[in-house]
């Protein structure tokens, strides 16, 4: 038999899975590099754009919308919507490569050995591949047999729980993370917010080591120890809005707690309350995180 006939044996079908919100710029090329798949779930967060319109126009897509509880949330509950044996998790702005594809189903079609892998990803800021600046080790659970994974319980920055290993797939994803300085200041704003909520709601303090502690050693970890320097002008500018994020996320713990002991509790985004959701992985499992995957 043929290397080629070999590769076109029969694999496991895959299911991937894309969240979304306002995304008419990204979600066309996210659908096409993911078209190989037997079946395609968008969860939509109540897109005021033409997204939900885009969608709907392929049809291997399952379209979903849901109120948005943080991305775990999401991911949580679309993997339950799921029949097929494999699933693969992309969001809007990342791109399946052709390499990717081919090692996937090369994968599946032979027996994968482990239940969950790991994909390295290909940062773009701005019109630059980001090489340094902490980045060039930025790796996501992404491709999972259905029900051997999970994400916890965290609006923000939830890496995904796995029974075991999560080998590291040798092919990356592209993640074109921002296109415009505008729209990621006002996704680091976002976060930081989310990540405040998630630090109040664990009952966790802030003062002088959070604020500027943890702001200060964020710009100098990712600029100078992880080597934004080599990024040039692109990793000093996307590594200061990284401690920027640090900072925000600190201070507004800071000042919600400064105005709880004047009796003003702060306004919190809803979290998912659903037990359902957040249900574990089976006693026996091992669980681990494995990469931080937003």
């Amino acid at each position: 038999m043929s290397a080629r006939a070999k590769f076109r044996s029969p694999r496991p079908a895959v299911s991937a899975i894309v969240t979304t919100f306002n995304e008419e710029a990204n979600i066309a090329a996210c659908i096409e590099s993911l078209l190989w798949c037997d079946e395609i779930l968008v969860v939509d967060s109540f897109s005021t754009d033409r997204t939900p319109e885009i969608c709907r126009g392929y049809d291997k897509v399952r379209f979903f919308q849901r109120t948005y509880f943080g991305s775990a949330s999401q991911k949580n509950w679309a993997m339950d919507q799921v029949t097929n044996d494999w699933i693969l998790i992309f969001d809007a702005d990342e791109r399946c490569t052709p390499a990717l594809q081919r090692e996937i189903e090369e994968l599946l079609a032979a027996g994968p050995k482990q239940e969950a892998y790991t994909i390295n990803r290909r940062v773009y800021f701005l019109d630059r591949v980001i090489r340094f600046s902490g980045w060039q080790h930025d790796q996501v659970v992404r491709l999972v047999r259905n029900g051997s994974a999970r994400y916890p319980n965290r609006r923000v920055h939830a890496d995904m729980m796995t029974r075991g290993p999560a080998p590291v797939l040798r092919n990356p994803m592209e993640h074109y993370m921002a296109d415009t300085l505008d729209e990621y200041v006002r996704r680091i704003e976002k976060y930081s917010f989310w990540g405040a909520a998630q630090n109040w709601k664990e009952r966790k303090k802030s003062g002088f080591m959070e604020i500027f502690g943890r702001s200060i050693w964020r710009f100098f970890r990712t600029y100078f120890f992880q080597l934004g320097i080599l990024d040039g002008m692109h990793g000093l500018v996307f590594c200061m809005l990284q401690s920027y994020g640090t900072y925000l996320k600190w201070v507004l713990l800071w000042g919600w707690h400064i105005n709880a002991a004047r009796g003003r509790m702060p306004s919190l985004p809803i979290f998912d309350e659903s037990e359902e959701t957040w249900r574990g992985l089976d006693d026996e499992a091992a669980a681990r995180p494995a990469a931080s995957g937003e």
